[in-house]
């Protein structure tokens, strides 16, 4: 028996997957029927808990560390290995179309919008939250319920060669790549890195004849369809009827007129920002390529709400505060700047947080983010992390070495009667200031 569990091949796996009631790498997640992956962490070894998983009813206990087996145990070479593997094996055996979405910005409001306009026709299941990586796709595939009719996949990447990785265990049939700019350029080593990255998404369908949905007003999105893809088909006209997407001048939330086959339709969002508009259009343009009718699509996009601190729109009994702090780069800095100084309000403040993972390039796109902000006229801002407290003697602005110190700062003398900008990288912490504000 124990010789059956140290050489089982995926396909025996899979057979145990069927009878589950689910993957989990988290212990403290493992319920009756689970099978536990014990995946290794930069500061922890999760063969450790897989004790504790098995003890809370999970069924198995997938682990690559002999010293933890038992009678419950399923040895293999490598725990993250045999999850992707795993992942792969279901999303071949599932047979659904799958779409994958990647970019510098706005992937995952492009996923939660089109998710939100498909499920008006399919049984769609596509990425929670940011679950976006080398473990995160697999969970993905993993958690797709019976009876899927489409897969939505969003692929992030922080180095070269991940999203060819993504591709090789989600195999899509469909991709999007929103944009390409300046992120994590630490991993990737340089602009062009970057775009070799994404691009990794067009290399996978042409290699498998698959069609990429792309944005035609962006020119070297435009020039690697042409370069790279066999079949494309452009946000500007799915379906051979031109789609117009054009923002209409509003007060905060982003508003819409959208032009398709003779007819206007008026959408008012729930999202801040004319930056979205690209991810709108991209959502309502595979909609229709997909086959939703431009009726439900316009629902859908006026019902979406933004989560998580992307674009999202607060008013508290002390401001009205435009929550963009999931995540920043100079790309969607500049955008979030761009769009707070188009609104119309008479008390704005911008509370900034630093770009990360930008590498040696990182002092000279913060002295960026400084002129602009200055080009705008702003005469105070508040900025957070080591980069901006650097950069910013002698504009005035006030800089605070984390936000532990910007806490203090707020509860000493509180904020109140504004609008405002919180903008920075996921790791800088800005969400804890919002219950002060």
């Amino acid at each position: 028996m124990r010789h059956f569990f140290r050489k089982m091949k995926t396909e025996q796996l899979y057979s145990l997957f069927k009878d589950s009631s689910g993957v989990t790498t988290d212990s403290r997640t493992a319920g009756p029927g689970k099978i536990f992956f014990a995946l290794w962490g930069e500061k922890y070894n999760g063969n450790k808990y897989a004790a504790e998983a098995l003890e809370k009813g999970a069924s198995w206990a997938v682990i690559d560390d002999h010293l933890y087996e038992n009678e419950k145990t399923i040895l293999v070479d490598d725990c993250l290995l045999e999850l992707q593997a795993l992942a792969g094996h279901h999303r071949r055996e599932m047979k659904v179309p799958v779409l994958a979405i990647t970019g510098t910005n706005g992937k995952t409001t492009t996923k939660e919008l089109l998710t939100a306009i498909l499920s008006k026709k399919l049984k769609v299941h596509s990425t929670e939250g940011n679950l976006n990586n080398h473990i995160g796709v697999p969970l993905t595939i993993l958690s797709a319920p019976a009876g899927t009719e489409m897969m939505i996949i969003e692929m992030g990447a922080s180095h070269i060669g991940e999203i060819r990785t993504l591709c090789l265990i989600a195999r899509p049939d469909f991709g999007m790549i929103t944009n390409i700019g300046t992120a994590h350029i630490e991993g990737f080593g340089s602009v062009d890195g970057v775009i070799k990255a994404k691009t990794e998404l067009f290399e996978h369908l042409r290699k498998i004849n698959g069609i990429a949905i792309y944005n035609d007003k962006n020119p070297l999105l435009t020039e690697k369809i042409f370069k790279i893809i066999n079949r494309a088909v452009p946000y500007s006209d799915p379906t051979g009827t031109e789609l117009l997407v054009e923002p209409v001048e509003s007060l905060m939330n982003l508003k819409l007129r959208v032009k398709y086959l003779h007819q206007t339709y008026n959408i008012s969002t729930n999202l801040f920002g004319n930056y979205n508009v690209e991810n709108i259009k991209a959502a309502i343009a595979a909609g229709i390529f997909f086959d939703v009718e431009m009726k439900d699509i316009a629902v859908a996009v006026e019902n979406y709400q933004p989560a998580n601190n992307r674009s999202q729109i607060k008013t508290t009994p002390k401001n009205t505060l435009i929550c963009d702090s999931y995540n920043a780069n100079p790309t969607s800095m500049h955008s979030a700047m761009e769009s707070f100084n188009g609104i119309q309000a008479e008390h704005k403040l911008v509370i900034l947080g630093d770009m990360l993972e930008l590498g040696d390039k990182s002092e000279d796109e913060h002295l960026k983010v400084l002129k602009e902000l200055q080009s705008y006229g702003y005469a105070s801002a508040l900025l957070v992390g080591s980069f901006f407290s650097k950069v910013s003697a002698g504009t005035g602005y006030k800089s605070f070495s984390d936000v532990s110190k910007l806490i203090e700062f707020i509860k000493k003398q509180p904020i109140t009667g504004k609008t405002i900008l919180v903008k920075g990288s996921r790791g800088i912490g800005l969400e804890k200031i919002y219950n002060l504000l």
